[in-house]
């Protein structure tokens, strides 16, 4: 039987890979009848999640994945800015195999971009900021950067037409090459202009166009994701690559 915590981190999951939409609804008894636990379990989860700014509840209505308003999308990259940028400034010479790390999960990147949808695609390139937070040690930055991916996503579903998944993955491998030469200046600038890149591509315009809604029992079943999906139960199970950590579901 599932926890609520697993099913909380389960619906997390579902927002990264867009299986389930901003302004789609979450049906208390249909998420506790597939995971086999009462609906006050199912409650519970949804309100840490409520919390945490991934669901609403509506009165008579029920509950609903978020749809952040576009002030809040901007507030999203300003919040992502502010946060990465100082933690490459703060991170010192990272070791030989965190380097090794990051440019496994840029490789890994550049394999989905070719080869999977856009849902995969999107883990993927969100990942590669939990996994560097992940690797500079700090693991309250990794678990807040867990709940900006999944807001990011939502984010990105509601206010961005397309995503330019190997712009994304060419900036990424540009960070790692300046993490590797010991220049953590050129790579907060480069993370700087990233995240300034992403954000001007924001569109209020987009609110409600092409939000098709799939099956909630589809979208939360397990899946098996072509990379580790940031804050789910998947680890680096590839040949040669260490096990990360995996952030807490608060």
């Amino acid at each position: 039987m599932e926890s609520k915590a697993e099913i909380a981190e389960r619906v997390v999951e579902a927002i990264l890979c867009r299986r389930i939409q901003p302004g789609e609804r979450l049906g208390e008894q249909e998420i506790a009848d597939l995971f086999g636990v009462s609906r006050t379990l199912v409650r519970e989860a949804l309100m840490t999640l409520k919390a945490r700014g991934f669901v609403t509840v509506r009165p008579r209505s029920g509950w609903y994945v978020a749809e952040p308003s576009f002030d809040e999308a901007i507030e999203t990259y300003a919040a992502r800015r502010v946060i990465e940028t100082g933690m490459l400034r703060d991170a010192g010479r990272p070791l030989q195999s965190v380097i090794r790390r990051l440019r496994q999960h840029v490789a890994d990147e550049r394999e989905v971009i070719a080869n999977a949808d856009a849902g995969t695609r999107s883990v993927a390139l969100a990942d590669f900021h939990v996994c560097l937070a992940d690797c500079l040690g700090n693991r309250l930055l990794t678990a807040m950067m867990v709940d900006l991916s999944a807001r990011t996503t939502l984010v990105s579903a509601l206010y961005q037409s397309t995503t330019e998944a190997q712009v994304s993955n060419d900036d990424h491998a540009a960070i790692v090459d300046a993490l590797a030469e010991g220049d953590n200046a050129k790579a907060e600038a480069l993370m700087r202009q990233h995240i300034d890149t992403l954000a001007a591509r924001l569109d209020e315009s987009l609110a409600g166009a092409g939000r098709p809604g799939e099956r909630l029992r589809a979208a939360l079943t397990p899946t098996a994701p072509a990379v580790d999906a940031p804050g789910t139960a998947a680890s680096s199970a590839k040949p040669g690559r260490g096990r990360r950590r995996k952030p807490a579901i608060r």
